[in-house]
């Protein structure tokens, strides 16, 4: 049969008016919207007539209707958190582009994917830090998950029955990731090849619990501290660590972005040590003031400049790394459980997420303040990581959740490229 010949239509205000839907797909639990581009996932429940651009609109419950599609409608990368569509996978992208995170954005994020299955609470996660999209998680269920944040998918589920499960963190290299027991007879760190489910090195010094892990994303070292009271350094690629700190307490560890520097935070102080001469002491001791509880979790932001330290007391220190002035400090409900207070750096450093001991997830601006809080039935604090270079973040529980802006609440927003 011969196809009539193909007519264009000028789109006027009067075809708009006169649009209805055409094409209903039913029976989707979720709904992924990509412009050319931009994609993002919402729960089908929370969707509602909305406008995107201009010429986009889309109104479901449990059911996609496309009402209008128009290409290069809205040249906006954000992270991918479903499947791709195939013939919209096949559509060429435009140039690279990403949204700014303002107070706006931020205030506007919500639950986008969740992962279930977890038979305990997530104790760990981790990105990596150049193949981004990857996101690794330990579970008390003793599980440790890859996923595919890009592709919204799990790739892989292994299970560590002997030795138990704590933290876990990538190395530079995506296929090899670093992990603690827990177990209570074998403190060894464990360099596990996530392609065949295989051991590539153990790392034995520790005598008591491993609480905090920072690898070097520039090099092969990093670092362990441990409730033995001491902090170990190790090259992944020998078994016996390169060096030994003795502190007073919990330690909590962190390398800076490039690998030059290492912080230690314990008894309400950070001590600041140069990674090539780190067994000549601190260069500099900074204050938090008079927090000296429990420390829980030391982070840079990406460019170095500024750090973080949560406390059990339920404290977020913001700290200028240079210069150890006091930026900010914020206080979220005290960690009354056993527990780690998690918070993490934005990818331009400027915003701070962090749980907090009553469930709750809340964001700051560093320079002007609280921006969002979102409230839980939870009575243990979330673990927060936010995904490097991306407009998303992650929150671990007994679920995996990602929580993307939701840009229907946003009156406008800037597109940097």
């Amino acid at each position: 049969m011969t196809s009539p010949p193909r007519v264009s239509m000028e789109i006027t205000d009067e075809m708009i008016k006169s649009m209805e839907v055409g094409l209903a797909f039913r029976d989707y639990g979720w709904i992924h919207i990509v412009c050319s581009g931009f994609s993002c996932s919402y729960k089908s429940e929370s969707i509602r007539p909305a406008s995107i651009g201009s010429l986009l609109l889309v109104s479901c419950s449990s059911t996609l209707r496309i009402v209008s599609l128009v290409a290069d409608l809205l040249r906006c990368r954000c992270s991918l958190f479903s499947k791709d569509f195939g013939w919209l996978g096949a559509m060429a992208r435009p140039p690279s582009v990403s949204m700014e995170i303002t107070n706006e954005v931020v205030k506007s994020m919500q639950m986008g994917l969740v992962f279930k299955g977890y038979n305990g609470r997530i104790s760990s996660m981790d990105f990596h830090s150049k193949a981004t999209n990857y996101l690794v998680t330990a579970s008390d269920d003793e599980s440790i998950r890859l996923y595919d944040t890009q592709n919204a998918v799990c790739l892989k589920t292994i299970n560590s029955k002997k030795y138990g499960v704590e933290l876990v963190c990538f190395t530079d290299n995506p296929t090899l990731v670093l992990y603690s027991s827990k177990n209570g007879w074998d403190e060894s760190l464990r360099l596990l090849s996530l392609n065949d489910n295989r051991f590539v090195r153990y790392f034995k010094g520790h005598l008591d619990r491993v609480v905090s892990i920072s690898f070097c994303s520039e090099k092969e070292n990093f670092l362990s501290g441990s409730l033995d009271r001491t902090v170990l350094l190790w090259d992944q690629r020998a078994e016996k660590s390169q060096g030994l700190l003795r502190v007073q307490g919990r330690p909590a560890i962190s390398y800076d972005d490039q690998g030059m520097v290492f912080g230690v935070a314990y008894g309400g102080c950070i001590r600041m040590f140069d990674a090539r001469k780190f067994e000549k002491g601190p260069f500099e001791i900074f204050s938090v003031g008079n927090d000296d509880t429990e420390a829980h979790v030391l982070k840079f932001s990406s460019d170095g400049r500024r750090m973080l330290l949560t406390t059990k007391a339920g404290r977020v220190h913001v700290l200028d790394s240079f210069h150890g002035n006091s930026i900010a400090s914020y206080t979220v409900k005290p960690v009354l459980t056993n527990s780690t207070l998690e918070a993490s750096f934005s990818p331009d450093g400027n915003h701070i997420i962090s749980g907090s001991g009553d469930g709750s997830v809340y964001a700051w601006n560093v320079r002007s303040g609280k921006v969002a809080r979102w409230g839980s039935t939870d009575n243990e604090p979330p673990l927060v990581r936010w995904a490097p270079g991306s407009v998303m973040f992650v929150t671990g529980s007994s679920e995996l959740s990602c929580w993307v802006p939701d840009l229907s609440k946003l009156g406008s927003f800037t597109i940097t490229k």
